[in-house]
């Protein structure tokens, strides 16, 4: 990331600086809710399992009615119950890509990349269209730090002309850590008319205005994230810093202590509330 040049207005700079790069750092690693992690718990009700497996009873031998049920198992955070599905529809039917992309996500879940990856690769070799392997293989490759692989990933679905925010999103964190911020805007925008919902394309974008000077149109993507989804830590955090760039450090603490209070393990809220308490 390049360097954000100090201002006269801003004393700690040099504390700034590093807060800004761990900010993105962050931002980079991150697979929080809506865009990066498309399972929605809430989605996978119990009500809404039990008319699944009434379905599968009534057709065993249809895959989709198991691939569908693996699907809210996964949404439940039943990932067990989910890969059993999933290897059963494709037990049924082998070219099941969709269902090879599915089981893919759950082991990324589960923190299980190999498998992940040989899923992924499995469902683009049957249907070498499909945007949505690619952009969960660019996803594992992303989160292990192989950009390279990654950024062709998230290439390929752009050119696919996929519909998905994720893969701008996570092409614009690429060139965010490449420290190409221009380019960067420029995908988390998109992201976020595809997707206007999800926070995590405005805390990207805001990151990149910041690391340009722009802490303006900034802290209007920082303040649009909490408006979107006020228990996302980084959010807070990444307001902070411009309450902070601003001199205004009662503000600044206060945001810093609610990221806090959403994620005490997250460094870059934890060193920023040293810095502005008291």
């Amino acid at each position: 990331m390049t360097a954000v040049q100090p201002t006269s207005s801003f004393r700690p700079s040099l504390f700034a600086l590093a807060s800004v790069a761990v900010l993105a750092l962050a931002g980079c690693q991150t697979s929080s809710t809506n865009i990066l992690a498309p399972i929605d718990r809430a989605q996978g009700s119990s009500e809404n399992i039990s008319s699944l497996t009434g379905v599968i009873q009534n057709n065993p031998r249809d895959p989709d009615g198991y691939n569908v049920r693996g699907s809210a198992y996964g949404r439940a955070g039943r990932y067990k119950e989910a890969l059993k599905d999933f290897d059963t529809a494709l037990q049924i039917n082998p070219n099941f890509y969709q269902a090879y992309a599915n089981r893919a996500l759950i082991y990324r879940f589960m923190g299980e990349d190999a498998k992940a990856v040989s899923d992924y690769n499995r469902a683009i070799q049957i249907n070498p269209q499909y945007d949505a392997a690619y952009i969960g293989r660019g996803n594992v490759y992303r989160q292990a730090g192989r950009l390279g692989e990654a950024f062709n990933d998230f290439q390929r679905a752009i050119q696919l002309d996929t519909t998905n925010g994720r893969a701008y999103h996570n092409r614009g964190l690429i060139y965010q850590a490449r420290g190409q911020h221009k380019l960067a805007i420029e995908d988390f925008a998109t992201a976020i008319s595809l997707q206007p919902n999800a926070p995590e394309p405005y805390n990207g974008r805001g990151i990149s205005y910041i690391a340009l000077g722009d802490y303006d149109n900034a802290f209007d993507d920082f303040n649009t994230a909490i408006n979107l989804d006020g228990n996302v830590a980084e959010s807070w955090a990444n307001q902070a810093l411009v309450y902070e760039h601003r001199g205004e450090k009662a503000r600044a603490s206060k945001s810093y202590a609610r990221a806090v209070q959403l994620d005490p393990k997250y460094q870059p809220a934890k060193d920023g509330l040293a810095r502005t308490r008291g």
